[in-house]
């Protein structure tokens, strides 16, 4: 396996002042910061050049963290999270603890728990979740691998992880479903 600790240590500098990193998911690469650091979820937008209005995706490491950002999730939430067979983004009704800018304006949230070492190490030593939204322009094509990412993403982050830059696999989005009180899903993105 490539070491990527190198990698986890600069992002964790980034992270902690509140900056940007540009680093692979377990989908397409990606741009991130603490989920809970306000200014820095702004810094994300103002990157992406992205409408507020459009809330991003949260990585969580485990499946037992979204007890701790979801109010009142289905009694069994963690065995149908780790049930799933590829990445899936959950849309939740109530999500607790993130800053406004975060949250979707009818106060859901949308999650995923990552199965990617990287992502899982990183968020791991921050102890924080992270925002996960395509590294692209707003409208622009999401970029499956890093050759594809455009300049002005590259030199806009606090820093850009080395990590999986020669990996030419593409992955596609997550799946996106939106879950009921109940634990029934409805799929938005497929």
């Amino acid at each position: 396996m490539v070491d990527f600790e190198n990698d986890i240590k600069q992002c964790m500098q980034v992270l902690q002042q509140g900056e940007v990193i540009l680093y692979p998911t377990d989908t397409v690469w990606g741009l991130g910061c603490d989920a809970l650091n306000e200014s820095a979820v702004e810094k994300v937008f103002a990157v992406k050049q992205r409408p507020k209005e459009k809330s991003m995706i949260i990585l969580l490491a485990d499946a037992r963290d979204i007890l701790q950002y979801v109010a009142d999730p289905p009694p069994d939430i963690i065995a149908i999270v780790e049930s799933f067979d590829r990445p899936t983004t959950v849309v939740y009704k109530n999500a607790l603890g993130f800053p406004a800018n975060v949250i979707n304006k009818d106060g859901s949230i949308a999650i995923r728990v990552t199965t990617d070492p990287f992502c899982k190490a990183l968020i791991k030593r921050l102890r924080r979740p992270i925002v996960s939204t395509s590294a692209n322009v707003s409208g622009a094509a999401t970029p499956a691998i890093y050759d594809t990412i455009a300049p002005e993403i590259k030199n806009g982050v606090g820093y850009v992880v080395s990590y999986r830059q020669d990996d030419m696999s593409i992955a596609s989005p997550s799946r996106l479903v939106l879950m009921d009180d109940d634990g029934k899903m409805t799929v938005l993105r497929g």
